[in-house]
């Protein structure tokens, strides 16, 4: 075999050599015959005789993939390997697709996580869950050892379809298994129906589209996916986990650590060429043109005939079948009340009871009668005929659960059989709970075992478990029911269409639904069963299936009953215990029938060998009653392997196809002549994505192989139709969903008279739109197709289809896959769970599997990626999201298996808590909007006619005009602050100025107009003595918030020194903030520093001297004890243009930056404020604000001088001690005005959120509030801005009264609300306009729209116009630009050592491109819009209103679009409870999203993919790595505003010490 892998041997030589080893694989020839054929075969290619692989004997089907095949030589006899779904084939294919991505190799970086967290999750109790593994629905068939191969003459799908396609060309050249003599006759059939399927030989077998476009070799077409090779990628060295190298960030400075390893890493992986994305882009533009999917014309599309819909043969009427099913129990009751009826099993296997037919007529009556008669009042029974009740038995109780049903039968009530509720909060119990309300269900029939071990209350009742009816429980055992009289007889009624029972069904949204089988329906319905199963009287069978509903009901209680047939039932406990026992009860009772699960048949597998003496030739019939499983096949047949040789017949095996709506869909005959064999399929699943059924000739990778499960049901009709739609029928080469019309079906969803319509009221239409028939068909929620013969087969179930792309995938075909590369290592076999979810206008496929406890965090993730791969190269699907968790911790469903919905939910609640994590949104989001090109603007051509720009009015305003204003204002008359307070220690000596709060709310200290005058003085005095300071020199002054900082300023104005107010370094966190106060110290060239004895200790403290070099300091005076005399004559400058003080700030960018303020802007500006809010000597402001740059160090230090109010100073420290300080401090002292923070108010909203009672009766009054303004940088935080108003407007605060300021470096204050002039408005722009730098309002709540507050009214003597960053061109109003600003108190440029100021000279001298191009105007930094509003001014003007956006430093070009961090932010701090923080940047093109966790450690990984679906669907973009972190380590400044940057350094060193961190693929 590996010579035909080398050689370059034709197709059809290929083919010819595989049908040869299957032969004889299959014993058709000996090891002689097929040497002999082989050679001959070959000989023409070979330069020498081959020699023969000894291995080549025990190969069945092998697929021609030169990567699998050589690997794959392992014996394959028993399922000795412990899967649930597995067929061999598959494994191959799974082996083969991931050594095609071996040669591309994926380089994925590991997930980091803290020890903790990876500790915590292996070391927890470790319970082995369930091996019950899945056993219900939800796809759980357990797979097994076993080839796929079809057996000896079997119809092959692939070659039937095959052959009709290509009709009668040359040779097949598509198929790798022959088709031996007995299926020709089938597959010319089917030539005949689809010959008009014909193409020409040229089409090369409809070839699956080229979608990839990088190869253009020419034998491309042939291919499904062409190998990616390590050609196409050069192979790049993958940076390793460990060791970081070397490398450069964006800014080319070179950064080494671990995480940028990683990062680049995943730079790497995401550079590699991706599959071309198919074409679904939708252009998300303002006109919501979302681009239509063109429909790729070489997709595979349906070319068959349009099918006919399959009669099932006549329901024979038998003269003696009973006329109703009670009927049937009365005639056995009667006639032979010994024979036996049911068997109960122990757990050890032993026979616990015989229930007879006398009995259970008996008893049956006797529930009947008390049902009727004891329940409830003689005039007012509780219970009438026709009424619903539930049946609570346990799953090892059948006799009991059999009464029961029969009981109700008798008494005409209506049974709904549902699961035990084990806790009040069992997965998907509550919806069971909400069915019971809505069928009006009040009394629940259940085992005296059962009711003892339901939870009970402290006085012994039973709970109402969570969203149930309040119900009476009724236990059925004989001894606590009365007998019924002699002369009572239950009303025996032919078969009607009275609701006969109401079975449950869990939706794939977890929605329970009842369906009702009417009593005709449910005779039928155990006709039909009896005819196509050829059950006769008193035949023993093996029932291994849940008996309270589908095909265990059907078959152990009904159908049983009608042909007095003996029923052993078997446990799903003692299946636990003992897997084989259903195959020694069979042995034991020599049944003829057995009902089983394909696990049930696995099970027997793994467990078989201990077991000598296993015959199993009295069966004439097994049950599969999951056979439509796609994944049954392989159990089917691995089962036939082990037990031929035990006397299993091959035509004993019957799978069947059912659903809660349709009943048994279809059945396999147990046929005792054996030359009719089953019907295989081999399907491409590239074409099954497509809902067309194609063989796969080339790539054998990717095919999905099904079995027939039987054909229609007696007295039934079926069709195909189109899944979504109009029902029209399909064509005979598409899969479409089953359609049945019979009588024996449900007939509604209980209560739901819409979704009854759509599911149980089907008219199927054909091609010209007329019904094929007057009455109605029932949805079966089964996908698949009627093949030759009328043979049906199921390709999975409209429940687990997901459609990704326009594609379907089936969940278990993807399980599957998942559970191929080898998974017991890592996963449990049956406990993996496949879902989509929507995200961004498609459906995205996530995988979660419970991961064992003994499996390292590397072994998991390298499965993870494999998974990854494998899934994507058989399905050509990418996986969104892929998650374990801890053993035993999914949500199960009653028997065992996987709760889907239940999980899904968790999932996206953020409450699964998986243990592992990843996500791949770069390579599964192929529908986000094209990247913006940008446009050239529009230039100075675009003539301006005089205030105009293209047709807009330009965007500029201005506040008052200063020399209009007539006002009495006394210090005008001085160019010199220092001048004012001279005047002011004169005129009015002992008017207090400022006055100091402590966090008690008493005064700490105050000042008065000549106290602050001769403390400056003294300073001034000190500063000449001890410092011989010269005119000029620069002084730092670092102190506390407090009285002294100003004292300290005015004395060095009255020295002619230059003072800078920096923070003092915070005293428990030296290490970081001693830095920050040198380097303004030194950048500034300060000559001394001022400060007060404690901060000076603390600069000379052993902690100082480790985190800076204290020896350069400048000289450091302490001002705590001056000395007496004061200074021979105060200095006073000689020009209003020279230096009053330099004011740094540290940006939010991490920038550090000085700006120059000279005495005139700094006059001008305490005007223009006074102006703006109406100050007078007579006023007092409350400021609780950080006075250290801006506008806050303005209205602390300079504004009381100026105007000569009263400042009421709360340093914003003293809140953490007592939050209501602030707000108890303004009501006190009836204060109207007042300022202060984000970070204050942030505090005052959370912490004070639950006392504003309290504080209400300590008299707290907030309704003298004129204005409370936040001072800030930024866009306004509105939100914050109103939770403050309404948490507060019970106190009386006006919501009219909160606004905001704003100022940046180049103007401290550009806008301020004042007192007068309209409220500050608020708009809703676009969210996704502005990232093309537009603006576009929307209306209040429309999608997308993001809520703007104007930054209150621009200040006195304050111009604003709006420019273009780029072109410098003045801009139309409400388009979005930068603002500049031309005003008397714009600072005087940047205060920098090194001298490049001509660097930012633009940003305070700038002049516009085109228009008025002779002003002066300085850049703020910001984006943002001017807009005229209808509201007028004091001045009688339309007002303007300025909206800041965001900074252009902070904001983010990712994909060609302008994206504020803070917008990214807000969606992230939504999507769950526990992230109290958040902060984005990007690096080297990926989005980095760090979030704080409130919570445990646990829950970090929920968030993963929380915070990936909203920043894609809110922002269209992905997000590169999500990392977590604790509470506090985002770093925040004093402003409340995020470094973003310092938190970018300090990922990239790896200092952040994250709880975990994701690297999306």
């Amino acid at each position: 075999m590996a010579d035909r892998d080398t050689l370059p041997l034709p197709l059809e030589v290929r083919a010819r050599l595989a049908e040869l080893e299957l032969e004889l694989s299959e014993g058709d020839i000996t090891q002689k015959g097929y040497e002999k054929k082989r050679s001959k075969l070959i000989g023409a290619y070979l330069p020498q005789p081959p020699g023969m692989e000894p291995s080549m004997g025990q190969e069945r089907r092998t697929p021609v993939t030169p990567s699998s095949s050589s690997r794959y030589h392992r014996r394959r006899s028993s399922g000795s390997r412990d899967e649930r779904y597995r067929s061999d084939v598959h494994t191959e294919a799974v082996q083969a697709a991931l050594a095609k991505h071996k040669e591309r190799k994926m380089a994925v970086p590991m997930p980091s996580k803290r020890r903790s967290l990876v500790v915590q999750t292996s070391m927890e109790a470790y319970t082995p869950p369930d091996t019950s593994s899945g056993s219900e629905g939800e796809g759980s068939g357990p797979g097994n050892g076993t080839p796929t191969s079809s057996q000896e003459g079997s119809i092959n799908m692939e070659h039937w379809i095959s052959r009709a396609i290509h009709g009668s060309t040359t040779s097949s050249t598509t198929s790798s298994s022959s088709t031996h003599s007995g299926g020709s006759g089938a597959a010319s059939r089917l030539a005949d129906v689809m010959a008009h399927a014909h193409l020409s030989k040229s089409e090369n077998h409809s070839a699956p589209p080229d979608v990839t476009g990088y190869t253009n070799t020419t034998d491309s077409i042939l291919m499904e996916r062409p190998q990616v090779s390590s050609n196409t990628v050069p192979n790049r060295p993958v940076p390793k986990y460990g060791n970081a190298e070397l490398m450069e960030t964006g800014d080319g400075v070179p950064v080494s650590s671990r995480v940028s390893a990683k990062i680049q890493q995943l730079v790497n992986t995401l550079k590699r060429p991706k599959r071309p994305p198919l074409r679904e882009f939708f252009v998300d533009d303002f006109e919501e043109l979302l681009e239509v999917q063109q429909p790729d014309p070489n997709l595979p599309k349906p070319e068959g005939a349009q099918m006919i819909s399959m009669r099932g043969d006549q329901l024979g009427v038998v003269t003696n079948w009973p006329p109703s099913l009670e009927a049937a129990l009365q005639r056995w009751g009667t006639i032979s009340p010994k024979a036996p009826c049911l068997t109960t099993m122990d757990t050890n296997g032993k026979p616990l009871y015989i229930l007879t037919y006398g009995k259970l007529w008996s008893r049956s009556m006797k529930v009947a009668y008390n049902l009727l008669h004891k329940l409830g009042s003689k005039q007012e029974p509780l219970l009438r005929p026709g009424d619903r009740v539930a049946l609570v038995f346990p799953n090892n109780d059948p006799a009991a659960f059999m009464v029961a049903f029969y009981g109700c039968l008798l008494a005409e009530v209506v049974p709904v059989p549902i699961e035990v509720p084990l806790t009040r909060k069992d997965a998907g119990s509550q919806q069971i709970g909400f069915l019971l309300g809505s069928c009006g269900v009040t009394v629940a029939l259940t085992s005296d075992a059962c009711h003892k071990g339901l939870p009970k209350g402290p006085t012994g009742e039973i709970p109402q478990f969570k969203g149930w009816p309040k119900l009476l429980w009724f236990v059925t055992e004989s001894k606590h029911l009365s007998k019924p009289p002699r002369d009572w007889f239950p009303h025996i009624k032919d078969a009607n269409n009275d609701t006969a029972y109401i079975e449950y069904k869990t939706c794939k949204d977890g929605s329970v639904l009842g369906v009702t089988v009417m009593r005709i329906a449910l005779l039928t319905h155990c006709q039909a069963l009896t005819q196509s199963c050829g059950y006769t009287e008193a035949e023993t069978i093996v029932n291994v299936l849940d008996f309270k509903k589908d095909v265990g009901l059907w078959h152990g209680i009904l159908t049983s009953v009608m042909n007095m047939m003996h029923v052993i039932s078997i446990p799903y406990s003692l299946m636990k215990v003992n897997p084989l026992s259903w195959i020694q009860k069979v042995c034991q009772y020599k049944a003829k029938v057995a009902c089983v699960k394909s696990r049930d048949m696995h099970w027997a597998l793994v467990a078989h060998r201990d077991q000598r003496d296993i015959n199993l030739c009295s069966l004439r019939m097994l049950v599969v009653a999951d056979g439509s499983n796609p994944w049954s096949i392989s159990s089917c047949d691995a089962f036939l392997n082990v037990f031929q040789s035990k006397g299993l017949k091959p035509e004993v095996i019957c799978p069947c196809a059912s659903s809660p709506e349709a009943l048994t869909v279809a059945i396999r005959r147990p046929t005792d002549d054996s030359n009719q064999p089953p019907g295989r399929g081999v399907l491409s699943m590239q074409g099954l994505s497509h809902g067309v059924i194609r063989v796969d000739s080339e790539e054998k990778l990717s095919v999905l192989t099904v079995q027939d499960v039987g054909t229609v049901m007696p007295g039934a009709l079926m069709c195909v139709v189109r899944p979504e739609g109009v029902p029209q029928l399909c064509r005979t080469d598409e899969i479409g969903e089953m359609c049945v019309c019979s009588i024996a079906t449900g007939t509604s969803y209980y209560g739901l008279s819409g979704m009854t319509k759509n599911t149980f009221e089907v008219f199927p239409m054909n091609s010209t739109g007329a019904p094929i028939s007057e009455y109605p068909f029932t949805r079966t929620g089964l996908l698949g197709f009627v093949g030759p013969g009328g043979l049906a087969f199921i390709a999975g179930k409209m429940d687990g289809l997901m459609v990704v792309g326009g594609r379907r995938h089936n969940a278990d075909d993807i399980v599957a896959t998942a559970l191929a590369v080898e998974p017991m290592k890592f996963v449990y076999r049956g406990r993996i769970a496949v879902f989509s979810i929507s995200v961004l206008h498609d459906e995205r496929i996530v995988v979660v599997a419970e991961q064992r406890p003994d499996s390292t965090e590397e072994d998991s993730f390298q499965w993870m990626s494999r998974v990854l791969q494998a899934i994507d190269g058989i399905h050509q699907v990418g996986v969104y999201c892929l998650a374990l968790v801890p053993s035993n911790t999914l949500p199960k469903t009653p028997l065992g298996g996987i709760h889907l919905s239940e999980t899904k939910q968790l999932f996206l609640e953020g409450s699964l808590h998986p243990c592992n994590v990843l996500m791949c949104p770069h390579t599964c989001v192929t529908n986000l909007p094209k990247p913006r090109q940008k446009q050239p603007e529009i230039g100075p051509a675009s003539v301006m006619v005089g205030n105009l720009v293209s047709g807009k009015r330009i965007a500029q305003a201005s506040g008052r005009d200063l020399g209009q204003i007539e006002d009495n204002d006394q210090a005008r008359k001085f160019l010199f602050l220092s001048e004012v307070l001279q005047w002011r220690a004169q005129t009015t000596p002992e008017h207090v100025l400022y006055t100091l709060l402590n966090s008690r709310g008493t005064i700490a200290s105050s000042l008065t107009c000549v106290q602050l005058h001769k403390r400056a003085e003294k300073i001034a005095a000190m500063l000449a003595e001890r410092g011989h300071l010269q005119d000029g020199d620069h002084v730092a002054l670092v102190y506390p918030p407090g009285i002294d900082l100003i004292a300290a300023f005015y004395g060095c104005l009255y020295a002619g020194c230059v003072p800078i107010t920096v923070r003092p370094p915070h005293p428990q966190n030296i290490a970081t903030t001693l830095p920050t106060v040198k380097m303004i110290v030194e950048v500034s060239r300060s000559a001394c520093v001022m400060t007060s004895q404690v901060i000076c200790k603390l600069l000379r403290s052993k902690e100082a001297s480790a985190a800076v070099d204290v020896r350069s300091w400048p000289p450091v005076l302490d001002t705590d004890d001056l000395p007496k005399k004061k200074p021979p004559l105060l200095y006073k400058p000689s020009n209003p243009d020279t230096l009053a003080y330099l004011d740094f700030s540290v940006s939010t960018t991490g920038m550090l930056a000085g700006v120059k303020m000279s005495h005139t802007a700094t006059s001008a500006f305490c005007r223009s404020i006074k102006l703006q809010c109406e100050l007078y000597p007579s006023r007092e402001v409350a400021i609780c604000l950080d006075p250290y740059c801006g506008l806050g160090f303005v209205l602390w230090c300079l504004c009381s001088v100026y105007s000569g109010h009263q400042s009421i100073l709360i340093p914003p420290s003293e809140l953490e001690v007592n939050p209501a300080l602030w707000l108890l401090a303004v009501s006190q002292y009836k204060v109207r005005d007042t300022f202060c923070s984000y970070s204050v108010m942030e505090l005052c909203t959370k912490g004070l959120g639950l006392q504003t009672e309290s504080l209400k009766s300590r008299g707290l009054d907030l309704s003298r509030v004129r204005t409370c303004v936040v001072v800030a940088e930024e866009r306004p935080r509105i939100a914050l801005t109103q939770s403050f108003s309404k948490l507060f407007k019970d106190l009386g605060l006006h919501p009219r009264a909160v606004s905001t300021s704003f100022g940046c470096r180049v103007n401290l204050a550009i806008c301020l609300q004042g007192t007068s002039g309209p409220d500050p408005t608020t708009v809703f722009v676009d969210m996704r306009a502005l990232r093309h730098d537009r603006v576009r309002l929307v209306e209040r709540g429309s999608p997308h729209s993001l809520p703007l507050m104007e930054s209150g009214k621009i200040l006195p003597g304050v111009r604003i116009i709006i420019a273009n960053p780029e072109t410098k061109g003045p801009l139309g109003d409400s388009h979005l630009g930068e603002i500049w600003v031309h005003s008397g108190h714009n600072a005087s440029g940047y205060f920098t050592v090194y001298g490049d100021e001509a660097l930012q000279s633009d940003h305070f001298n700038s002049r516009l491109s085109f228009g008025d191009t002779h002003s002066l105007w300085a850049r703020t930094g910001y984006l943002g819009f001017l807009r005229r509003t209808e509201l007028t001014d004091a001045s009688g003007e339309r007002h303007d209103a300025l909206y800041v956006v965001g900074a252009l430093d902070e904001a983010m070009e990712l994909r060609g679009m302008r994206y504020h961090p803070i917008d990214i932010e807000t969606s992230v701090i939504r999507t769950h409870k526990s992230i109290t923080e958040c902060a984005v940047f990007t690096w080297t093109n990926l989005l980095v999203v760090v979030v704080e966790l409130d919570g445990s450690e646990q829950e970090a990984l929920d968030l993963v993919p929380l915070i990936t679906n909203v920043v894609l669907e809110e922002h269209y973009l992905i997000v590169g790595v999500v990392v977590v972190v604790d509470i506090g380590v985002i770093p925040i400044n004093s402003r409340g505003e995020k470094q973003r940057m310092h938190l970018r350094d300090g990922f990239l060193a790896d200092q952040l010490d994250p709880i975990y961190v994701a690297y999306n693929m």
